[in-house]
């Protein structure tokens, strides 16, 4: 059980504790100017770029225990630190190689005086690592803070294994599945106890040194990982159990099961099926204590939820339908599988998380029986502290969009943002737009909001299109995605100020732009571009590849492309007005209204009072309507009459899940904000169905849980409460609620200075009672119904009525 209360124990501390993250200006200067004394360090004779499982251990006396000791520690692909059998660390969070992470810790409360045992395992999956994992080669490096930690940096003093137990399980889901292997692990293999001070090394062979560790800032080797500070925190662990068994076949399982530790016991020669449900969606570490049971097959699938069968025509099931149900359905995913070694209490895990709501476990014992003592998860995410609050008493429909949204948003953010746990956990810029918002807009927390910006400016290239993924290891390039960045700049600028970070962007923005310049008409419309032009997932057969590209002409015109354009450049010009680079503002004015007029003349069709998608005006859509009106090509009271045929006219195509966010805002800005809550109707769909966080697209949808889905988490307080920035840094407030079908609704939500609180309540009569709270030094404006107060810091209180 030595794992499993390494865990436990590590959670009794704060993860300030258990990762004292130290800033760069206070390390010591020797390690940010010179190479590390510490080395890279490998398994001798083994692969440096093929699959594989090492371990690295060492031992150090201590006359006493030190009220500090604090290293520096990094591996690839990655590593789990442990000090006297207790975890401490797990790393290097997500990067690339020219930025590639490490983690400062303190090992003080771990030490003791005598003998003290340091301890990794360090893991490259090779060709199946993940798509989002880099890699240099296989490496593991430990650096001393200062003169008395040096006795532990990694060196050929270190003892080393490569564990044969591990081999890769990869699942053919047909469909793209890019997060790493499966791990099939033989246990009677295992070197038990390799974590412990008790462990006998004596027979493993001494460490080979590969490099010096070297820090961003030196430019010695450039074939070398480039180290970087970490500049997150570490994720949540938290013990969680499972909630339900659903079906089980060849054995009676006792009352309890699985949601407390009740032993399961198998007999020997016997196959036992047991389907579990969290009942929720989660990503976490399958954590199973088994005892006895030598030699038995135990294998883990993990499902988001069960399938209807599949036609006979199709390889693999893509129909979920009511994923409460499980009646007449099969399980398809993904698989861990186990090979049991007869020992007692034995804890089997996993060395990277999985995403479940569905867990399938598959007994086949042999000679012997086997006692399954417990099986639970080990809950981890981004540890993303939720300072917003939500009342809506008349609503608990809303209240429970609101929980199921968080839980989507949290279940995609780890290391980095992602676009779903299950299938790819990538970061992708269109996605993260809206992950980002979410987190501004709940928690005071914006240190991934900052990882992302600058993780995908880093993936910058030479044409001037970041990557449409970063970190990725295989580039794709969707060039509506880089415009999407620039807005998510903006978006931060706006809601976070930091003018220094954010001028540290502009040079890729320009760039960005001046690629699509590159590819603009002489009226600004834009020509056929390389790579994909992704605008949304639609059903429409007008739209291609897979309904995801808006109508084009053979010369590239199409209107959702010019206007996503056109938007860049207003957000872009904004940005370098405030920064004072005038120049790139005025030109990014002048590309704005001819790109505006060119719109103008060649998408509106006055017939129909809407914009086409192409000059053939054969095609129309949502989205050119939605860009149109958040651009400015339509303002005022046409602005709002073009939204209103928009949402009435069927015959449009429609938008996903995705694009309802911008969907929603051209609603707001157009002045309909009130009808916010009856456009709703997809999300009530899904709840519906019995998902618990928002799937990708349309049904049948290939994940279940994708963030870009969670907007409401930002409209319920940008919308409904009516709260958003009318200044950079958010240093003046603009509140303009709309209540819709609502007379009772309250909130709060973080600000640079504090928090913002707001408390409505509509009479009868018609008259609103707002309650509103701001921070010290933040003032605003309030406007509902054609009225408006000034609003200072502190509380105020005041009534209006409708005229």
């Amino acid at each position: 059980m030595r794992y499993w209360l390494s865990i436990t124990f590590l959670l009794a501390f704060s993860f300030s504790a258990l990762r004292a993250q130290i800033d760069t200006a206070a390390l010591p200067k020797a390690l940010l100017t010179e190479p590390w004394p510490a080395r890279w360090i490998t398994v001798p004779g083994t692969s440096p770029h093929g699959y594989g499982v090492y371990h690295f251990r060492k031992t150090i006396q201590l006359d006493s225990k030190p009220s500090a000791f604090v290293v520096h520690v990094s591996g690839d692909n990655r590593y789990k630190l442990f000090v006297n059998g207790r975890l401490v660390s797990l790393g290097p969070a997500r990067s690339d190689v020219r930025h590639w992470s490490f983690e400062t810790v303190d090992l003080a409360p771990y030490l003791t005086s005598g003998d003290n045992t340091l301890a990794a395992v360090v893991w490259n999956f090779g060709e199946t690592m993940s798509f989002a994992q880099h890699s240099f080669r296989t490496g593991f490096i430990l650096q001393g803070n200062g003169p008395a930690e040096q006795a532990v940096n990694t060196n050929p003093s270190w003892k080393c294994l490569q564990n044969g137990a591990y081999s890769p399980l990869q699942t053919n889901l047909y469909t793209f599945f890019q997060v790493g292997p499966g791990e099939a692990i033989q246990y009677n293999r295992y070197p038990w106890g390799w974590e412990t001070v008790q462990y006998a090394d004596a027979q493993w062979p001494n460490a080979q040194e590969v490099k010096p560790g070297s820090m961003w800032n030196l430019n010695i080797d450039f074939d070398n990982w480039t180290l970087n500070p970490r500049s997150i925190p570490p994720m949540e662990l938290k013990p969680e159990r499972i909630a339900k068994l659903r079906k089980v076949d060849g054995i009676t399982v006792p009352a309890g099961f699985p949601g407390q530790a009740v032993p399961v016991h198998i007999p020997a020669q016997t196959k036992a099926v047991l389907l579990l449900d969290q009942t929720h969606l989660t990503t976490a570490y399958p954590v199973l204590t088994v005892s006895g049971g030598r030699g038995a097959n135990v294998t883990l699938a993990y499902a988001e939820s069960l399938f209807e069968p599949a036609p006979k025509d199709r390889t693999a099931p893509i129909v979920k339908g009511d994923r409460n149900k499980i009646e007449g359905k099969v399980f398809f995913g993904c698989t861990d599988a186990f090979v049991t070694d007869g020992g007692q209490q034995r804890t089997l895990t996993t060395l990277w998380w999985r995403t479940y709501r569905y867990i399938q476990v598959t007994v086949e014992t042999k000679q012997e029986p086997l006692i399954l003592n417990d099986l639970s998860g080990l809950f981890t995410a981004y540890p993303l502290s939720k300072v917003s609050t939500a009342e809506v008493p008349e609503s608990p429909e809303l209240a429970n969009m609101l929980d199921i949204g968080w839980r989507t948003a949290r279940l995609c953010a780890n290391e980095t943002y992602m676009d779903c746990p299950y299938y790819e956990q990538l970061q992708y810029a269109g996605d993260v737009r809206i992950q980002a918002l979410i987190s501004l807009y709940n928690s005071s927390d914006d240190r991934l909001v900052r990882q992302a910006i600058m993780q995908l400016r880093q993936s910058l290239s030479a044409n001037g299109l970041t990557m449409s993924r970063y970190p990725s290891r295989e580039p794709q390039y969707i060039p509506t995605f880089s415009l999407w960045w620039i807005n998510m700049v903006h978006d931060y600028w706006r809601y976070r100020g930091d003018k220094a970070f954010v001028k540290s962007s502009l040079p890729v923005t320009r760039m960005v732009l001046n690629y699509f310049a590159n590819y603009q008409h002489d009226d600004g419309s834009l020509k056929r571009f390389p790579d994909w032009p992704f605008t949304d997932w639609t059903t429409s057969p007008d739209w291609q590849t897979w309904g995801s590209v808006a109508p084009y002409t053979e010369n590239g015109n199409s209107a959702p492309l010019d206007l996503q354009l056109l938007l860049a450049y207003q957000v872009a010009g904004d940005l370098e007005a405030q920064a004072g680079m005038s120049a790139f503002a005025d030109l990014y004015a002048e590309r704005s209204n001819r790109l505006r007029q060119t719109i103008q003349r060649l998408y509106w069709d006055k017939s129909r009072g809407l914009f086409a998608d192409t000059p053939q005006k054969k095609q129309f859509s949502q989205h050119s309507n939605i860009l149109a009106a958040l651009t400015g090509v339509i303002t005022g009271d046409s602005a709002r009459q073009l939204m209103e045929r928009t949402l009435t006219d069927k015959s449009l195509v429609q938008p996903s899940i995705f694009y309802r966010y911008y969907l929603h805002r051209a609603v707001a800005e157009t002045g309909l904000g009130d009808q916010y809550l009856n456009l709703l109707g997809l999300w009530r769909q899904q709840m519906k169905l019995g998902l618990t966080t928002w799937a990708e697209s349309h049904e049948p949808s290939r994940s279940d849980c994708h963030a870009w889905g969670s907007s409401p988490n930002i409209e319920f307080y940008r919308i409904i409460l009516g709260i958003d920035s009318d200044a950079p840094g958010f240093e003046k407030v603009r509140i303009t609620p709309h209540l819709g079908t609502l007379r009772n609704a309250s909130g709060q939500m973080p600000h640079p200075k504090g928090t913002i609180g707001v408390k409505y309540a509509l009479s009868p009569a018609g008259t609103l009672r707002a309650d509103i709270s701001l921070p010290e030094g933040v003032t605003g404006t309030f406007r509902w119904k054609g009225q408006q107060r000034q609003l200072t810091a502190g509380h105020q209180t005041f009534d209006l009525t409708v005229q």
